[in-house]
């Protein structure tokens, strides 16, 4: 499954901070810089989702505040309930 995000680093905490039509923002505190806003970002997904380490990849958007990412889990549907309670409730 592939998912649109958009980063805003040096943030004051790690958050989901909605929804931008289809793309989901998310908040790290890391900055920008040595791919540490990157591996942020993982994590809080990872965290938020409740997904294994791994499980998510950068696909497109590495140097950039707007990426893909693709998580790969047997549980698609699982992950499309929670999206869709973020994208409800977020």
């Amino acid at each position: 499954m592939k998912l649109h995000i958009k980063v805003i680093p040096s943030s004051s905490k790690d958050c989901i901070a909605g929804w931008l039509e289809d793309t989901l923002k998310v908040k790290v505190k890391a900055p920008a810089e040595k791919g540490k806003a990157n591996k942020a970002i993982i994590k809080v997904l990872e965290k938020t989702l409740d997904l294994p380490k791994g499980s998510i990849h950068i696909i497109s958007g590495t140097t950039s505040s707007r990426k893909v990412i693709e998580i790969k889990c047997g549980n698609e549907t699982n992950i499309n309930k929670k999206l869709e309670y973020l994208y409800n409730n977020g």
